[in-house]
């Protein structure tokens, strides 16, 4: 049995995630221990206990302390992936609580269903757009479009907003099956600047805030240099919320940074939040951002080949990403630069 640290590094949610799906992968029966030890909720967050259980409906697996708040998990898979129709609502698994993040849901049982035999579809609801996660908006702009240069065939439908806390979003998911080996990527250049856009959205709140954000968006980037086109949105949904997502599309890269409003903080401050975001990527010159970047661990090292991705910023959910997927593959796998500086992740 592999057994993980589940504080190891930057000891969140990405290890339970990580050595869920290389366990389903793998066929290794696994035991994650002190899962989120140092968070001030530690153990399994309704997020993370959806990703459990559907990573077991997908294999079969048998689980030993999948509840919520538990600090221990043992996950015996029962086979191979398997495709099929897959519905899994965080909302439920929340027992009426905050709703979690769907798209930590469907990193974890991605790969496993790209690389079965036959197509998948996933129906999955809770929160579509929440802090520490990356957005569905994010994964259908940024990172899919990456993963499938290297084989993974994905199409999100984004059917419902959903924020946190209240979540009542949902997602349509097609998964085509294995083609083939995944291949190897190299996202070393990202080429000229092709177009900055991005999406100033709010749900059950005022018209003027995000069209406040979209304005501040557009000048603050105009102050560098830089054109934008970003779209203000009010949506009605089961909760309040506001948030604004920018995307930078490059020759040969993509780059996505995402802001969320909270009460007291001005629009105005959210938007420059990710403008400062963006604008530190761009200016590195480097392809990657520090998000996707720990995102294509997973499948650089399961594809066939030599892999090289420089992201402008070494995160600490990057390094510990690399550590999980050591515990399971014999890879050559590296970073090269320090946390917090650009660097190259390697895969040999």
């Amino acid at each position: 049995m592999v057994v993980i640290d589940g504080s190891y590094g930057e000891g969140g949610g990405q290890v339970l995630r990580t050595a869920l799906t290389l366990a389903t992968l793998t066929g290794q029966p696994t035991r994650i221990e002190r899962i989120r030890a140092g968070r001030q909720k530690p153990g399994l967050r309704p997020q993370h206990l959806a990703a459990v259980r559907a990573a077991a409906a997908v294999c079969g697996a048998r689980l030993e302390g999948d509840e919520l708040g538990s600090q221990a998990l043992a996950f015996i898979p029962g086979g191979p992936p398997c495709a099929g129709q897959y519905a899994f609502d965080v909302t439920e698994t929340a027992h009426g609580g905050s709703a979690g993040s769907v798209s930590l849901v469907l990193q974890t049982v991605l790969l496993p269903l790209a690389l079965a035999e036959g197509d998948s579809h996933l129906t999955l609801r809770g929160g579509t757009h929440a802090p520490w996660a990356p957005s569905v908006s994010y994964l259908e702009h940024v990172f899919l479009p990456l993963a499938a240069q290297m084989g993974v065939r994905a199409q999100v439908e984004l059917v419902r907003w959903g924020f946190y806390p209240a979540g009542g979003g949902e997602i349509q998911v097609r998964i085509g099956g294995r083609k083939g080996p995944l291949r190897p990527i190299v996202l070393t250049e990202r080429g000229e600047l092709q177009r900055m856009w991005g999406t100033a959205v709010v749900m059950n709140l005022p018209s003027h805030i995000p069209q406040r954000m979209a304005v501040r968006a557009h000048n603050k980037l105009a102050e560098a240099g830089l054109r934008a086109q970003v779209e203000p949105r009010r949506l009605n949904g089961a909760g309040p919320g506001a948030g604004i997502f920018l995307f930078a599309e490059y020759g040969q890269a993509l780059a996505g940074f995402t802001a969320y409003g909270r009460q007291g903080l001005p629009a105005e401050r959210v938007a420059e939040t990710a403008c400062e975001e963006l604008l530190a990527h761009h200016r590195s010159g480097a392809p990657a951002d520090p998000h996707v970047a720990d995102q294509l661990v997973l499948p650089m090292v399961l594809a066939e080949g030599e892999s090289y991705v420089s992201t402008s910023q070494v995160s600490q959910h990057l390094l510990t990403n690399v550590w999980v997927v050591q515990q399971f593959l014999v890879r050559g796998i590296r970073v090269e630069g320090e946390p917090g500086t650009p660097g190259t992740l390697i895969v040999m």
